[in-house]
């Protein structure tokens, strides 16, 4: 028909023709435009493929079919179609941006993050303002990369320094686990979702920084050869080759309860410190207590605690015996005990085994350590004695070890001398505590003096006794003893006492000798207690000036004297100060626990006022209504009996405590008599 139709009418027919379909793709565009926008995302794709049918596609069609599939998540085909914005216009930004979110949609994480690159360099080039302002509200991979850095660094501060790859069973110093967790699927989608300064929040890249680089940490006990780490470096844990070394299914099953558990790395202290390196040794010994506290989860490994074994194993095993293992399961916030099958303890499935009632009640038993304290620990010099206490019965193979596991408990951090012995380790620890806290219970002990100093104990052995501690006085006992003395007694007499022991300076250590503020009172007199049998230690009869005659055992040979028969050497008794007894309200004293759930602070430690020094727990909260009451106060409590050390004055004038089997217990004949207050220099 057209055949026989004029060339005008046919110019006609294709005007008209050429119109209807612009104005057909006008429509379409027009309703696909719309149903985009709704969120119709199948009526827009289709209506723009009609427009793209029609020969009458633009940049603006593909762009906008690209969106609509990107919604419907059809990355591919969103692909396809931004490309062809990127044919149609190789000089747009649009392109690449929808090309990135098409990758990103398909986990080409990689490819999204070069053409977001493409993306900016096409902003930054672009001749229009608008494109140049538009520029403004994206980040450059680069600085998103220094951002998550940043987190990093802050998250591996309070880590190991090497760790297990749970997944390869590879050693990984931290430039290493940065570079696994930079390979991984979570930093490359980070990277890649973080375009704008919208897109830019903190804390959810300090939550996959965390969830990617938390790591789990065993506690357990030494048991004959363990792999090192020179056996495993560059090896797989998991490797067949390794069989042969010892320990090592112990720590091949570790690395798979705790990949099995979700967690990307793992800390063994046998393999994850190189120990011929010093620095790294001290860093480890210092940080150990931090590093178990910042775990996600610790894993407690019971070798010597059978399958299906009942209540009362745990009590029993080995590893309660062992010195490290006390930070090791107080300073952990989740814990969880396996037996030796790696089956959990008591098929106990509580997420957190501090939070399990019968665990924690068999550990308070077999410990002594309260529940709340193992579940909200905080490191202080608070409560100095019951600290080593908890210690005091434990061993450790190296012995120093048993003053350095101490050190994350008390919050201190001191070299590390393997080779100095017990003695001279545990001595510097408590010089340290006295140093900065003023704390002096760590003097009530009995056993051998430290060659360190005579006040110190030799051992931690001789903290397994229980703290000294005489039965508190009832307050209507203080108040009706507090009216009685005032009857006897001038008020100037308790006034200028009280003030005198208020000015006392806290005690203080250095180059190894303490200078402890304390009431002296002379010995007169020392008379040994004979005894019809054989005996390596002696009991001697000892009156001093203002106290109750005493007895003290201990294995030195004290020099007899009495007023008919003098000696050169001087003795004296002395009650060191417990500056509770002011019952001052700054001097009462925090918890060593805070509430059930514990604030996500790094632990250090502020230097604490003086704790409690044998005071049987005085109401230092008690509303004193003036310094006369207190005064009053005062004195009930001085003449209360108290936990005295013995003090032999050597040549050159400064004294030797005498080291005592037992507590030794004064008690004043008067208060109302004059007091010898000063600080004594002990060597």
């Amino acid at each position: 028909m057209m055949d026989t139709i004029d060339e005008s009418a046919k110019a006609s027919c294709f005007v008209w023709s050429h119109a209807f379909k612009q104005e057909c793709s006008a429509l379409c565009a027009a309703n696909g435009d719309a149903a985009l926008a709704a969120r119709d995302y199948d009526t827009a794709i289709d209506l723009y493929s009609v427009v793209i049918t029609l020969n009458s596609a633009s940049t603006t069609v593909f762009a906008n079919r690209s969106k609509a599939k990107l919604g419907k998540m059809l990355w591919i085909e969103a692909l396809l179609d931004a490309q062809k914005v990127i044919e149609l216009d190789s000089l747009s930004y649009l392109g690449y941006s929808l090309k990135r979110a098409a990758l990103h949609g398909a986990r080409r994480y990689d490819e999204a993050i070069q053409a977001f690159r493409t993306m900016l360099f096409k902003l930054d080039d672009a001749p229009d303002i608008q494109m140049r302002k538009l520029r403004h509200q994206y980040l450059r991979p680069s600085q998103v990369e220094c951002a998550i850095r940043q987190v990093i660094d802050a998250q591996l501060e309070n880590a190991p320094l090497r760790v297990l790859d749970t997944t390869t069973g590879l050693l990984c110093d931290r430039e290493a686990q940065i570079s696994t967790f930079k390979t991984s699927t979570e930093y490359k989608e980070l990277l890649s979702s973080t375009i704008t300064r919208s897109d830019f929040h903190t804390k959810r890249i300090e939550e996959v920084v965390r969830r990617n680089l938390q790591y789990a940490m065993l506690s357990h006990r030494w048991e004959g050869k363990e792999p090192l780490l020179q056996d495993i470096q560059g090896k797989s844990v998991y490797d067949s080759d390794l069989n042969s070394v010892g320990g090592m299914m112990k720590l091949r099953s570790f690395c798979k309860t705790a990949r099995n558990a979700r967690y990307n790395w793992a800390w063994s202290d046998t393999c994850c410190i190189d120990k011929n390196i010093n620095v790294e040794l001290q860093e480890s010994v210092n940080s150990m207590f931090v590093w178990y506290h910042h775990s996600a989860l610790t894993i407690v490994y019971l070798s010597d605690v059978p399958p299906s074994s009942k209540s009362g194993a745990l009590a029993k095993s080995a590893w309660n015996t062992r010195g490290w293992t006390v930070q090791e399961f107080i300073a952990p916030k989740v814990i969880l005990f396996y037996q030796s099958n790696w089956t959990l303890y008591l098929d106990d499935r509580t997420p957190n085994h501090k939070k399990s009632i019968a665990i924690m009640q068999e550990l308070k038993n077999a410990t002594g350590i309260g529940r709340l304290t193992v579940a909200a620990f905080r490191p202080s010099m608070n409560n100095v004695r019951e600290k080593l206490h908890w210690a005091s019965s434990r061993v450790t193979t190296r012995q120093e070890d048993i003053a350095y596991s101490l050190f994350g408990i008390f919050g201190v951090r001191l070299p590390v001398d393997y080779g100095e012995k017990e003695d001279k380790a545990l001595g510097r620890l408590l010089q340290e505590i006295v140093a900065r806290s003023g704390d002096i219970t760590g003097l009530d002990w009995v056993g051998k003096s430290s060659d360190f100093n005579s006040c110190l104990p030799a051992s931690i052995t001789s903290y397994e006794a229980p703290p000294c501690k005489p039965p508190s006085l009832p307050e209507d006992e203080i108040q009706l003893s507090v009216s009685s003395l005032r009857k006897v007694v001038a008020v100037d007499f308790a006034s200028n006492l009280y003030t005198q022991l208020r000015n006392v300076k806290a005690p203080r250590f250095a180059a190894q000798r303490l200078h402890l503020p304390c009431i002296a009172f002379d010995v007169r007199e020392v008379r040994r207690v004979r005894s019809p049998a054989l005996e390596t230690r002696f009991t001697y009869r000892v009156k001093a000036d203002g106290l109750r005659d005493l007895l003290i055992t201990t294995d030195e040979t004290l020099v007899q004297f009495w007023p008919a028969r003098p000696i050169e050497q001087h003795f004296v008794l002395v009650r060191p100060w417990d500056r509770s007894l002011l019952e001052l309200p700054d001097f009462v004293e925090p918890s060593d626990f805070g509430s059930i759930i514990e604030s996500e602070e790094d632990h250090g430690t502020l230097p604490s006022s003086p704790s409690h020094y044998w005071s049987g727990n005085y109401p230092g909260t008690q509303e004193v209504v003036d310094q006369e009451s207190r005064a009053f106060r005062l004195l009930v409590h001085l003449g209360q009996p108290f936990s005295a050390f013995l003090l032999a004055q050597q040549r050159s004038g400064e004294y030797k405590r005498i080291a005592s089997d037992h507590d030794i217990i004064g008690q004043v004949n008067d208060i109302r008599n004059p007091m010898d207050i000063r600080t004594i220099e002990i060597l």
